[in-house]
């Protein structure tokens, strides 16, 4: 069993339809959510879970959203989890995304940021709300 070392949240709407912000560039990652994990007292096998979830009103067409999360703040940097859900001309109401994802052995610095990012492949894509980002760093 591990030891617990940090956790932190970013959310950024707490409730369905309590935000309108519309992705306005396509096939370009858009922030929805960032956290700064504190590893002061981190031993051996240290690990990252992360999990969130974020909503999505589409446009009336085949549609391609994707879920992306970095060790780091610009999205070129290290790539530790990315998913693509793919809807149907037929989705009408608000769709909500949720993602689970891990950080095996992440290099130990005084903190670990990461970002969480959503891309779509067409415009018409609007976030929706709820969106929220956390994580905990565990290690031996």
């Amino acid at each position: 069993m591990g030891t617990y070392v940090d956790g932190r949240t970013s959310q950024n709407a707490s409730t369905a339809n309590s935000i309108a912000i519309p992705i306005l560039v396509i096939n370009t990652p858009q922030l929805f959510g960032q956290i700064g994990i504190i590893t002061q007292g981190v031993t051996t096998n240290p690990r990252v879970i992360l999990k969130g979830t974020v909503s999505v009103s589409l446009p009336l067409a085949l549609v391609g959203v994707t879920i992306s999360i970095v060790r780091g703040t610009l999205p070129t940097d290290p790539l530790v989890y990315s998913a693509t859900s793919t809807f149907s001309l037929s989705v009408l109401a608000p769709q909500v995304i949720t993602f689970s994802a891990d950080d095996f052995n992440p290099p130990v610095t005084p903190q670990l940021t990461y970002t969480a990012f959503i891309t779509s492949n067409l415009l018409g894509t609007v976030r929706v709300g709820p969106e929220s980002f956390d994580g905990i760093l565990v290690s031996d």
